[in-house]
């Protein structure tokens, strides 16, 4: 059987950018826009030219070999003609291959956002896509609102959508811009939108998340018809987001009820690539990846209940809807109090540390990890503090330096100028191999203080630990009061993309917080070494 093309489209850069927090310049643009056309997308959207400096800046040049490159913009202003509009004169001046519109599609919209009627709306339709024609560009029409317009005036609506095509649009793209549509409503309406005479071959999808339905109401729509997906990375994007592509792109190409019917321009040995893609683009905006993201998240494969990992080494589909390989992603068993021997054996030994299930030092690790779990650590957040006790209890962790004392001090006094400042302060005092250094600094808080002190004078492994990054640090309190059990986990990273993460547990928060800053230094000097497991290459 013949499948059908389902499109691609990526607004990460425009749609996206609106997320609060987010704001690309053009040297990320082009990152991203990079990152995106080598994957395989089959349009870029890269912004709105004539709207700011960056967008304007960023359309001088195409920025992709592979993908359209994609221009968005409004249609032409009501009671000014085509070619005297400086919004569509500046899209069709855009290196741009495509240019997508944004037209209103609710008569409520028209009215108020507007202020002009109906018939001229449809009218700046028809030409700011003719105009775009005629400058050689391909078109499209976001047509926003549409859901929410067809509910109010079907005929208004879908007279939008037709105005488009007939003018020679590409693709009318139908919106849930306010993103409260239900996926049966989606089916429905989109059925009905082809049943009135619009191909889905011309008809697109694009839903926001305000319902956490974006990615069922884009499945949804295809399943009734449509042929272009509109999504962004990681589903960032204004309020609550987009429509996720990478949960889709997954799903469409893996899923027998898409995968049977459609085909998309990403192939498997691209699909493969995909986790790295949503992890990049997560390090490019400065911020964690989300662990439970579908197919691309660290659990997204993670077993922690025993008797589940017990069956997942005997068959990983008793727990996988599809292999983690062909998303990029791994599998994971994970070690806590309520782990029994499987997930332990399974787990060290994707670190490449064999242990007979009858040996006495796996039972004594099991006593361990589940004594210290049941004073607050947790090892299932901390792979690299797991990695080392294991070391550890088989004696294979080497003795680096040893920390002789370490001392924190805090002043809050009147500077030179009688404002009121908190000072931190640190000492370490370490020992390599028999000589004992000792190292002051100054940090914004007494952990920053320790980290700096810490990392300043290693001796001859300081070289080693000079891409060594902290990327997040999370403190829980345990129990009530100011005596309060505290556990700290720290997220460390080096220059090979690599990410651990180390736990520390006290009643006093600095001496938590060093515990995971030793950890993380271990962990990295055996790293190096190709003494840690797979989890460090990964």
């Amino acid at each position: 059987m013949t499948r059908q093309r389902i499109y691609l489209y990526d607004t990460t850069l425009r749609d996206g950018q609106q997320t609060p927090g987010i704001d690309f310049n053009v040297e990320d643009k082009i990152a991203i826009a990079g990152m995106l056309d080598a994957f395989g997308l089959d349009y870029v959207e890269g912004g709105y030219p004539g709207a700011n400096p960056t967008d304007t800046a960023f359309f001088t040049e195409k920025r992709t070999s592979h993908a359209k490159f994609s221009a968005f913009g409004m249609t032409k202003r009501a009671g000014v003609s085509a070619s005297n509009d400086p919004g569509l004169a500046a899209l069709l001046q855009a290196k741009a291959d495509t240019v997508c519109f944004v037209a209103k599609s609710w008569d409520y919209h028209v009215r108020v956002a507007l202020g002009c009627t109906n018939e001229e709306n449809l009218a700046a339709i028809t030409a700011s896509v003719e105009a775009a024609r005629a400058a050689g560009r391909e078109a499209m029409v976001d047509c926003e609102h549409f859901f929410d317009g067809f509910k109010a005036n079907p005929d208004f609506a879908l007279a939008c959508a037709r105005t488009a095509l007939e003018a020679g649009a590409r693709w009318v793209v139908l919106c849930d811009t306010n993103g409260g549509t239900l996926p049966s409503e989606v089916r429905d309406i989109v059925g009905k939108v082809v049943a009135a005479g619009i191909p889905g071959d011309n008809l697109g999808i694009h839903a926001h998340d305000d319902t956490g339905q974006a990615v069922a109401n884009s499945l949804a729509a295809v399943e009734a018809g449509v042929r272009q997906i509109q999504g962004t990375l990681n589903g960032i994007g204004e309020r609550c987001g987009n429509a996720n592509l990478v949960t889709l792109i997954p799903t469409l190409v893996l899923k027998p009820a898409f995968a049977e019917r459609f085909e998309t321009g990403i192939s498997p040995e691209a699909l493969e690539g995909i986790s790295r893609l949503s992890r990049s683009f997560d390090e490019l905006l400065n911020r964690a990846p989300q662990a439970q993201a579908p197919y691309v998240g660290a659990s997204a494969f993670a077993t922690k209940a025993g008797i589940h990992a017990s069956a997942l080494i005997k068959e990983p589909q008793t727990y996988e809807h599809v292999p983690p390989e062909t998303v990029g992603n791994r599998r994971k068993v994970m070690v806590s109090d309520q782990g029994g021997k499987a997930n332990f054996i399974a787990e060290l030994k994707r670190r490449g540390i064999d242990v007979p299930k009858d040996d006495n030092r796996l039972d004594a690790l099991i006593s361990a990890v589940k004594e210290r779990e049941a004073q607050g650590y947790a090892y299932e957040g901390a792979d690299a503090s797991f990695e080392l006790l294991a070391r550890r209890f088989l004696h294979t962790v080497p003795d680096f330096f040893r920390v002789i004392s370490f001392r924190c001090i805090v002043e809050r006094r009147y500077d030179a100028n009688g404002a009121l400042k908190t000072v931190s302060e640190a000492i370490v005092k370490v020992s390599i191999d028999g000589e004992e250094k000792m190292s002051v600094a100054e940090g914004h808080g007494p952990v920053n203080a320790l980290d700096i002190a810490l990392r300043k004078d290693l001796g001859k492994f300081q070289n080693e630990i000079s891409d060594l990054e902290l990327a997040d640090y999370k403190v829980r309190i345990l129990n009530g009061g100011t005596e309060a059990i505290t556990r700290v986990l720290i997220e460390s990273l080096d220059s090979t993309g690599a990410r651990w993460s180390t736990v520390g547990v006290s009643d006093n928060i600095i001496d938590a917080s060093f515990q995971a800053l030793m950890d993380s230094i271990v962990y990295k000097l055996m790293k190096n070494r190709e003494m840690a497991g797979q989890v460090a290459a990964e």
